[in-house]
């Protein structure tokens, strides 16, 4: 059995440790974990690693956010996965900070990178792990909020809430989504 993980993002320094960029930060830890390094390959930093039995291959998209599907699509294509082998591992506004929530499917709820995602895949039934960075902003500064990045109060909560996302993606491969959903959603 292999899976897909793939952390939403944008690449370059500027955007390193911003709130929307939790889902490199999760895939990057789960591959630091497994003693695994990331290369650059197609459209994405790849790694891969087994655990029980089942193949875990994490992307991190090298399209920036809003392009993320063509990425997706394009290793969903090479490992010869279906959708419900691929979870999608981002930020959202809508979740308290470190509010963590696996669904099989859903809306983007405006959120660009779930948008291109569901137009390359053609829907939006696809597995997705949300990690809540919270909405602590003044009404029209929503773009610097999720692209600022986490301050000192705010990294004490992330450790043990990325710890946890880990072991939900781990769940999400071994025991399947309904079982990790019902053990962990917040």
């Amino acid at each position: 059995m292999k899976y897909l993980i793939a952390g939403l993002g944008n690449i370059g320094d500027e955007y390193a440790n911003t709130r929307h960029n939790i889902g490199f930060d999760v895939v990057q830890q789960l591959a630091a974990e497994q003693n695994v390094k990331f290369k650059i390959d197609r459209l994405a930093y790849h790694t891969f690693f087994t655990h029980k039995g089942r193949q875990f291959h994490l992307i991190m998209p090298t399209t920036y956010m809003n392009l993320s599907g063509k990425a997706v699509k394009y290793w969903m294509n090479e490992l010869k996965l279906p959708k419900e082998n691929v979870l999608i591992v981002l930020d959202d506004l809508a979740l308290p900070l470190g509010t963590l929530r696996m669904k099989g499917k859903g809306s983007d709820a405006g959120h660009n990178g779930l948008k291109n995602i569901a137009q390359e895949l053609g829907g939006a039934d696809y597995p997705r792990l949300k990690f809540g960075i919270g909405n602590d902003f003044h009404k029209g500064k929503q773009i610097n909020f999720v692209l600022g990045k986490f301050n000192d109060q705010e990294h004490h909560v992330l450790q043990p809430k990325i710890k946890k996302a880990i072991e939900m993606i781990l769940g999400f491969g071994t025991i399947g989504i309904e079982r990790t959903m019902n053990f962990y959603n917040e």
